[in-house]
């Protein structure tokens, strides 16, 4: 595959899903990807069986990859891999913090043999810290930054249910990695490249943080509705199927009260009257649009809110999602030949067909890569 990373080289000792998504975003725009596995393969590649036999997450996150097995304790895999990073443009890893190092694989050391390396060093919560040296996986990370406390019930609070942070984390990485890679090609140098699981959260949740050290006050748990906007959030219609609504302002307010709610003096009301009034009293305006969306159907009320032009939305799962209209879906090839479709990359580039690379087998490439790497 041809696309804009394409020429550039990148060697991944990676598992789980963090550093693998970063590595797959490089993938999927033309970059050569090796993925260092154990013996025994990422341990992602064992999460599950649902996907033709195959681990959701690992075909989701390697294709486009070449395997290759190495133990880096052995010298003479440890040196074959040494040769194929002395070639490369980029090297991600997500060992524990330290590890590394102690395996002659610290940032510095290589970057001094191969300067124009980029390295990427991801972890749970840094390489320093009081916390450095602590075991983090997605749903810790989502505990430890507060984001479960603002997600979820009232009375429960809950997870976030796909891989949030280490998907965030993967995304900053591959971010920093086309930063690095324009500084690059003003200084002929590469650099050293740290993200962290807690780091990428703690950015996401910068708006809590602040109204909660600044303002005083956390946002509270409120389901599928917005601690700080109504009406906002799902309304069951008359066949049962929730309808979500968002009101931004005050147009879109009066014209969900005339147009949809057929009560044009609702938008008056001193109650209701501006967003501050609305959330001091949304347990009565919660009723009001309940009680009239639950007289029409989900396909009467998304015809009336799609004429009043206000944002709105149907409660669907994964099975209503597999038939959506708006999703793309791009077919990927499995080590056993079959094919199943994933989701089609988000970006778009003109004029740049889409396609996705065949998911690797554990070792696939081994064999192939020592006869080009080593002498």
């Amino acid at each position: 595959m041809t696309g804009p990373l394409d020429g550039l080289f990148v060697v991944s000792l990676e598992q789980a899903v963090a550093a693998p998504y970063c590595a797959c975003k490089l993938a999927d725009a033309g970059a050569r990807v090796v993925k260092i596995e154990r013996e025994d393969g990422d341990f992602a590649r064992r999460y599950d069986r649902l996907a033709k036999g195959e681990s959701a997450y690992f075909v989701w996150l390697n294709r486009g990859k070449e395997s290759a097995v190495v133990d880096i304790k052995d010298a003479d895999d440890h040196a074959f891999l040494m040769a194929m990073i002395d070639q490369a443009d980029i090297f991600i890893q997500n060992l524990a913090p330290g590890a590394a190092a102690r395996a002659g694989l610290g940032s510095d050391s290589l970057r001094g043999k191969n300067p124009k390396l980029i390295c990427v060093d991801i972890s749970g919560y840094g390489q320093e810290g009081p916390y450095r040296d602590m075991k983090a996986y997605d749903l810790l990370i989502q505990a430890e930054s507060g984001l479960c406390a603002i997600t979820g019930t009232p009375d429960q609070p809950g997870r976030v249910g796909v891989s949030v942070c280490d998907i965030a984390c993967g995304m900053y990485a591959y971010q920093a990695v086309l930063e690095a890679l324009i500084e690059r090609g003003r200084t002929g140098t590469g650099k050293t490249i740290q993200v962290s699981l807690f780091a990428a959260m703690a950015d996401w949740m910068t708006v809590p943080l602040l109204q909660s050290q600044y303002g005083g006050k956390s946002p509270k748990r409120v389901g599928l509705a917005h601690p700080t906007i109504a009406p906002y959030g799902a309304f069951p219609a008359k066949d049962g199927r929730p309808v979500l609504i968002s009101i931004q302002n005050e147009r879109e307010w009066k014209r969900l009260c005339s147009d949809v709610l057929g009560a044009p003096d609702m938008a008056a009301d001193p109650r209701f009257a501006d967003n501050s009034a609305r959330i001091d009293n949304r347990d009565a305006l919660d009723a009001r649009v309940a009680e009239t969306f639950a007289q029409q159907t989900s396909e009467e009320l998304a015809a009336a809110l799609n004429a009043a032009g206000i944002a709105y939305g149907l409660m669907n799962d994964p099975e209503n999602l597999v038939d959506h209209p708006q999703l793309r879906r791009k077919p990927v090839t499995l080590p056993d030949g079959q094919s199943l479709d994933l989701v089609a990359p988000p970006a778009q580039w003109d004029g740049q067909a889409e396609h996705l690379g065949t998911v690797p087998a554990v070792g696939q490439h081994t064999a192939a890569l020592k006869a080009e790497f080593l002498p």
